[in-house]
């Protein structure tokens, strides 16, 4: 790990002054100080570019319309604490852990993609009181104006569909309108930017994955991409390109960040790179422990089976892993290093090319932004910082809607299946 630049320390050091104590300020200054903030951020629409909610969905006794607790349940995202935090909606993923690179993993993929995307519109189709499945940047505004948040898909990680790039078309059918091509592991399409170079950027194959995305109007997403996927997808795609959770490797040096030189490139692009809030990537790992390290690995197992896992059963699982780390303690992001990366980035690539996304229930969640309930504090620190509220609302969300509007414009109208929609 490279010495954190003077720069970087120093916006680190002045988040912290002005941020690291925004929620207690705001909390302790009465009424007066809090409604001018909420009101504004009640008038935004609130999109979070990254849930890994889904992956919830299939787990016995679990419900969406329930109110779940992060640090008991380790549940960030449910349709009350939307409510309660002021999001509107968000692009709910479609995760694919990478597995076997062969015809039979290939189909595996397959039908778990797919089995995921219906039970995202089963969710959506049997809370359609309060929620909307939204294909289109005007499907999103007329949920909030009809008082419903919109769901919209991604994938993360292109895996159910690198053996055959026509199951986009499959896959966009179901209601996908945004794709990652790559996961933690390279695949048939892309380098990961945390595995080993491959194919130094794009395969083959995933070129045509690039060509394909932009014929159907979907949105590329780069995150957990390589450097050199990022390039490449700016220079072959004929739309804006979206980081859909990351951060700004210059405030802290990761691969999962995207360097300076990268994300002007995607700027320049009309793109727009979306703030997490994943600790690991905001502050470095702890030294080695063989034995914290074994029992992590062992708690992680368990985590594995989340998608059968009862609601008591994580619980159980969520109580172990804050007793690990109350006997062996790392160090762990706060709210003012996430405001240190959001800053530099709308400071370094303008106001129209910044988002954020907390990767909640996919890992993210730091000191003060540990799930959903938080957001209106970077609402609060935004407008403490300077910002208008027209400049929040581009952050918020009107800058990924800009983007798929763009991606959509692109499309081939006669390749674009028609979607189903049961609201």
């Amino acid at each position: 790990m490279r010495q954190r630049s003077s720069r970087a320390a120093a916006a680190l050091a002045g988040a912290a002054l002005m941020f690291g104590g925004v929620g207690v300020a705001i909390a302790s200054a009465g009424k007066a100080a809090v409604d001018p903030a909420r009101a504004v951020h009640e008038k935004l629409i609130v999109l979070d570019t990254h849930f890994d909610t889904p992956a919830n969905l299939g787990r016995p006794g679990w419900s969406i319309m329930d109110r779940h607790v992060a640090v008991t349940d380790g549940d960030q995202v449910d349709y009350p604490r939307m409510v309660e935090g002021g999001v509107d909606g968000g692009f709910f993923a479609i995760y694919t852990p990478s597995g076997p690179r062969t015809p039979e993993g290939d189909r595996a993929a397959r039908d778990f993609g797919i089995q995921r995307a219906v039970q995202i519109r089963e969710m959506v189709a049997k809370h359609s009181d309060v929620f909307s499945l939204a294909l289109t940047a005007d499907d999103a505004q007329k949920a909030v104006a009809a008082h419903k948040r919109f769901v919209f898909v991604s994938m993360e990680n292109g895996y159910p569909f690198e053996g055959d790039l026509t199951l986009m078309r499959t896959f966009r059918a179901l209601g996908v309108t945004m794709m990652s091509p790559v996961h933690f592991k390279n695949n048939d399409l892309a380098d990961s930017a945390t595995d080993a170079p491959e194919w130094h950027g794009l395969s083959p194959k995933g070129k045509q994955f690039i060509a394909e995305a932009n014929r159907l109007g979907i949105v590329i997403d780069v995150s957990h991409a390589s450097d050199d996927v990022l390039r490449q997808a700016v220079e072959l795609s004929k739309a804006p390109i979206i980081l859909s959770h990351s951060g700004m490797r210059v405030i802290h040096d990761h691969p999962r960040n995207v360097s300076d030189a990268d994300a002007k490139l995607v700027a320049a692009k009309g793109g727009v790179i979306q703030i997490n809030a994943y600790s690991a990537y905001m502050v470095a790992a702890p030294a080695p422990d063989p034995a914290r390290d074994a029992a992590m690995k062992a708690l992680m197992a368990g985590f594995m089976r989340m998608d059968s896992m009862s609601v008591a059963d994580k619980r159980a699982l969520m109580a172990q892993r804050k007793a690990i780390e109350a006997e062996y303690p790392a160090p762990r992001a706060n709210f003012a290093m996430f405001m240190a990366h959001l800053l530099h980035a709308i400071r370094l690539v303008g106001i129209d090319h910044v988002g954020i996304s907390g990767d909640f229930d996919g890992g993210g969640g730091i000191d003060g932004l540990n799930d959903i309930t938080d957001y209106p504090k970077v609402t609060a620190a935004l407008l403490h910082a300077g910002y208008t509220p027209a400049d929040i609302g581009k952050v918020w969300g009107g800058n990924a809607l800009r983007v798929l509007r763009e991606a959509q414009a692109l499309a081939d109208p006669a390749a674009v299946p028609k979607v189903p929609v049961t609201n």
